[in-house]
């Protein structure tokens, strides 16, 4: 089984205009997309488009119309003019507990038959229920997507910044580096998850479940109690501009 359980760490840390620094425990699930029924049917405290403790439902990510995630994915690469012949898609990303989900980030790694990550898809979502995908190709001689910013994430950042996206790819650890820049190339913040592989299965999620009870509830409290820690350091306020009309930023070039 390709899917697997990744716990372990994320890290904010704004560095200008003030220095503003936190870090929690989490976990996140790598989905392989061509597992998802083998595993509602093996595990029991996961599903797939349906309630359970720990739950993935079509709707949460893609095009969020139902559609089959396999499907989204390679239609969308397919229009995005990346040529390979695609394998297998897995999706590192929180689960649904108990119905409710947040991800600020899910990372889909595209694979061509031969098992190589050619392409990295970064779905980035915010607070005010806007999303937009950042969609790069990507080799193992160089893991760093960057993108100009195109969604508005904190009401403390404007959008005239760069993301450089930095990833290991997902084996017996994962890690996930962002760092945002302005135009002069200063680093003004930068965010990471890095996390340690554990088996997918019945113990494994049932533990997760009680060491770390409703995280998703967790990470949408800790956005907001963050931003009025960073209100009272009177940190510059950004009002919210109109989100990107397309739903995708695509290079089909590896960045050097």
């Amino acid at each position: 089984m390709n899917s697997a359980i990744y716990e372990g760490t994320v890290v904010h840390a704004r560095l200008s205009p003030t220095t503003h620094r936190f870090t929690y425990r989490v976990y996140y699930m790598l989905f392989d997309l061509d597992e998802l029924d083998d595993l509602d049917r093996r595990l029991r405290w996961f599903s797939h488009n349906r309630f359970n403790a720990l739950s993935l439902h079509d709707t949460d990510h893609g095009a969020d119309d139902g559609r089959s995630l396999k499907e989204w994915i390679a239609t969308t690469l397919e229009e995005s003019g990346f040529d390979f012949e695609l394998g297998r898609v897995e999706m590192l990303a929180f689960p649904r507990i108990l119905g409710y989900v947040f991800n600020p980030i899910s990372v889909w790694y595209c694979r061509d038959t031969d098992g190589v990550v050619r392409a990295v898809l970064h779905e980035v979502r915010n607070t005010f229920g806007d999303k937009h995908c950042y969609l790069s190709a990507v080799d193992a001689t160089n893991p760093t997507q960057t993108f100009g910013k195109r969604l508005h994430v904190s009401p403390f950042m404007d959008m005239e910044k760069r993301y450089d996206f930095s990833l290991t790819m997902p084996e017996s650890a994962v890690g996930i580096r962002i760092r945002e820049s302005d135009a002069a190339g200063d680093e003004m913040f930068r965010a990471a998850f890095t996390g340690r592989r554990r088996e997918l299965d019945d113990r494994s999620l049932l533990t997760m479940f009680v060491k770390y009870p409703l995280v998703t509830v967790k990470t949408i409290a800790a956005i907001h109690f963050e931003a009025i820690r960073l209100w009272v350091k009177r940190v510059p306020f950004f009002r919210r501009p109109t989100p990107p009309t397309e739903p995708v930023t695509v290079h089909t070039m590896v960045s050097t």
